[in-house]
């Protein structure tokens, strides 16, 4: 949202930010609660300023292509789904043979070598790719039809949900405040539903007018 906001000049309501914040800052506090001493103990070299960083990045990337996919499909209408989605894996296929066979310290000639000598790490690897190839026609087609931010609730939603039922079957009970947390997300997502309820409720009464 931010990154829309900054380089496109895309608005969002307030009611949009409010519900964006409750998911994401349920999300965040829930993993900083999570991250206990013992896990950091298990670290090589932790180093918090570093992980910040990168995530920050990540973050900023992320939202920059995403806001980049929006003002795509608001400028050509006509470009579906499996548009976006060759040109990203086109150019993502291309910066990565250039890392992995001409960048000096590119892994790409072992990684083949291995393979090579695993046929089965290989085969592994194939499926792997096909599956991932299988999902990326849902989350495309969800950029397509309901915008990035739709996507990005629901990639965040599915992995907080991971993690919380992950949490509870391996035996691990959730604080006070990691409820509190939940209780964040989970709010932060109805209200989003209501909203969309909402607008729907207001275009099915225009139509009726009209």
């Amino acid at each position: 949202m931010l990154m829309g906001s900054l380089v496109y000049g895309i608005r969002y309501t307030i009611p949009e930010y409010l519900c964006t914040f409750l998911v994401a800052g349920g999300v965040s506090t829930f993993a900083l609660l999570k991250t206990s001493s013992k896990t950091i103990s298990k670290l090589a070299h932790p180093n918090a300023p570093l992980g910040y960083g990168l995530c920050f990045l990540n973050l900023a990337f992320d939202g920059f292509t995403n806001a980049t996919q929006d003002s795509l499909k608001a400028r050509y209408p006509k470009t579906s789904a499996w548009d976006i989605m060759l040109g990203m894996n086109l150019w993502g296929t291309i910066y990565n043979m250039i890392y992995m066979f001409a960048w000096p310290s590119g892994s790409g000639y072992e990684a083949v070598h291995f393979c090579k000598q695993h046929p089965e790490a290989a085969w592994d690897i194939f499926l792997y790719c096909c599956c991932g190839a299988v999902g990326q026609n849902f989350i495309f087609l969800t950029i397509s039809r309901f915008g990035s931010l739709a996507n990005t609730t629901i990639t965040t939603t599915r992995k907080f949900v991971s993690i919380v039922v992950s949490s509870l079957l391996s035996g691990n009970p959730l604080s006070t405040k990691q409820w509190g947390c939940v209780t964040m997300v989970f709010s932060g997502l109805s209200y989003q539903i209501y909203l969309k309820w909402q607008k729907l409720q207001r275009l099915q009464k225009k139509r009726k007018t009209t």
